[in-house]
Parts: C-alpha cells; structure tokens; sequence
C-alpha cells in the first residue's frame, strides 16, 4: 500500500515524509481494517514530524484525522460491518484499567495509545483501529468534509466545553436565549477554530477571533464571529469589551498573557494545543479575581460522539483545501505557514 513514513523528525522545509510502498495491515482482535479515503493534516502532525513531541514510534506514519470504509475485522467485533464508513481520531485505545479510565477520563489514560504516534496512522491507504475508538459519520457530510471533525472538531468541542462559556454535555445544548451575553475569544484560526465558532455561533455564543492572516479573519467574519483583528487588539468596536472565556489554539506562549488582558473576572483561558512555546512570565493581577488557565488534553469517546452529532445538527461545514497523499509535505508546510484557510485534508483513495 502507499503511504507517507517518517523515517526521524526533520524541519518540515527538509520534506521528511517519505513515499513508501508497505504491507497492507492485519485487524487483530477487536480490530477492524479500514481503506482511508481521506486523512485531516494537523498541527499534532507537523509537532511530529518536526520532533517538537518526542518521537514514540520509529519510524511511524503519521495521520489521525482517519475516514474510511470498513473493508475487514478481526474477531471479537460487533460495533461495525464491511462496507460502514467510520472515522478514526487522535485517541487510538484506552486501557479501561487505570485511575484515569476507572474515573471516566480516558484522555488521561496513563497507557494510551494515540493514532500517526504510537501506532501507523493515516497518511496511507490502509489502517487498522479498535473497533470500539472508531465512529460512524454523519451521512449528509462527504469525506473530506468529515475529516477535520475527528481532531479539530473534537479537540474544539472539549475545549469549548472546558472553557466554561457553553456548559458541557447536556449544558451546551441549553446555552443561549438567556439575559446576559456571553463572549469568547478564539486565538489562532485554523482548523479547530473554525469549527469550534460554528459551535458556539449555533449557540449564540458571541465570538471574537484574534489572528495574524487577513484571509482568516474574512473567514471568520463569513462564519459569524462579531469582530476580527491581532492579538494585542483590544476587541470589538467599543473600549472595554472582555471577554468571559478564551481559547488558545495557536502554539504560541504569549497569546496566553494577550487572552488574560481582555478576560473578566470569573473567566477561563482553555490551552487546545498539545504543543506550545514557553508562556512568559505574568503579573499577578493578570490572573487574579480567579481567572484561571488550563490546558486541554486530548478527547475522550463521549466527546467524539457528541460532536459528530452536533456537526449533523448544526450543521457544521468545514472550509477545507485538499491535497493528494503524496503531497504530504507541501500541506504541513503550508499548515506551518499559515497558508491553509480552514483545514487541509489529504486525498488518499476512495
């Protein structure tokens, strides 16, 4: 089968993913086989192939934004047929076993597994995954469409949900028609971000969005956020507008320090970056009056379920630009460049 290896990190200007031809992949039990017909490009990708996570598996190809047909299963699987469509995320298994499982946080799982890291990923025309980490997709959005919603949309979901401006589970489904106007701010737009305003729009909540690209923030405008402009801006057309949370997609330190300017009292700034450069060092009264930061780390099933059902209700439309599997590089290039407007997605088969 083709796909895309990583031999050892390198800068991504070095083009380090490989064109290989590899043995197509056995299920094991539990498992299924899936032909991808089309894979997310994410920064967690780029993070790995740039060596920013140390590396887990040597050498290991990477892709964790998986659609695909079911076209085999191992014994033990009853959760999907030859032929169903499925998704496959950044949460390859979970033991079930540990403290973390045992109290419902499998994203914390001590011996987790995770997809284009401790195991092949996507970024190839096969894969296997458990049967019991991978989802049906909602019918009415394509393959392409689909993909960024297993990364982007479900890392976007949870730290919405962990931000506290929208509740979480059944809580978000009830946020809006109040009183009070609630606002939240969305630093770096990229994949996760333009999904996560789609979200909060549907549940008027009102959105700022702080980057650095002009064609993001005319995308974010065309998506419902109320204003657009950099970082340091003090948002909206009024002076003294705060915000009652911030999210931080963007792996960059110091937009941590900007989100609690403009932060009010109460609020949360919520981390959605598995990498990030050092946050500088703050004053006190930046997090004082109990403003709080926290990082968001990984996704557990129950998030992956919930907003593949919100992306059909919605519904969510993902902006994408595609490229073939062979371009590999050229799209986590363009990711780390900012040239991506929305989500890149690399065409595999199908």
């Amino acid at each position: 089968m083709r796909a895309m290896l990583l031999r050892r990190p390198a800068p991504i200007e070095e083009r380090p993913l490989e064109p290989v031809d590899l043995p197509e992949p056995d299920p094991g039990r539990g498992e299924i086989l899936i032909r991808v017909h089309a894979c997310g490009v994410c920064h967690t990708d780029l993070h790995t192939v740039e060596g920013e996570l140390p590396p887990h598996r040597s050498p290991v190809v990477p892709g964790h934004q998986i659609v695909g047909e079911v076209v085999d299963a191992g014994s033990g699987v009853g959760e999907h047929e030859t032929g169903d469509r499925v998704g496959v995320p950044w949460l390859h298994k979970a033991c079930g076993r540990c403290r973390f499982c045992a109290r419902g946080d499998e994203n914390l799982c001590e011996n987790a597994l995770f997809t284009g890291y401790d195991v092949d990923g996507g970024f190839a025309e096969y894969v296997t995954a458990p049967a019991a980490f991978a989802y049906r997709l909602p019918d009415d959005i394509d393959d392409v469409g689909a993909a960024p919603l297993l990364c982007a949309g479900i890392i976007g979901y949870r730290c919405l949900r962990l931000s506290g401006i929208g509740g979480g589970g059944a809580d978000l489904e009830r946020v809006g028609g109040g009183a009070q106007r609630r606002r939240l701010g969305l630093y770096g737009f990229g994949a996760a971000a333009h999904i996560c305003l789609q979200i909060a729009r549907a549940r008027e909540v009102e959105t700022y969005v702080f980057t650095r690209s002009e064609e993001h923030r005319i995308l974010a405008r065309s998506l419902g956020a109320v204003w657009a402009g950099a970082a340091d801006d003090d948002p909206g057309d009024d002076p003294g507008v705060r915000l009652d949370a911030a999210i931080v997609f963007a792996p960059v330190g110091r937009l941590v320090i900007d989100a609690l300017k403009v932060l009010d009292k109460g609020g949360t700034v919520a981390l959605g970056g598995i990498y990030s450069s050092p946050i500088p060092e703050m004053k006190y009264p930046l997090i004082y009056h109990e403003r709080v930061v926290r990082s968001v780390a990984n996704s557990t099933r129950q998030d992956a379920r919930e907003l593949l059902r919100l992306a059909g209700e919605i519904p969510i439309v993902t902006e994408t630009e595609v490229f073939e599997l062979e371009e590999a590089n050229e799209a986590l290039l363009a990711l780390k460049q900012s040239r991506i407007n929305g989500a890149g997605v690399l065409r595999v088969s199908g």
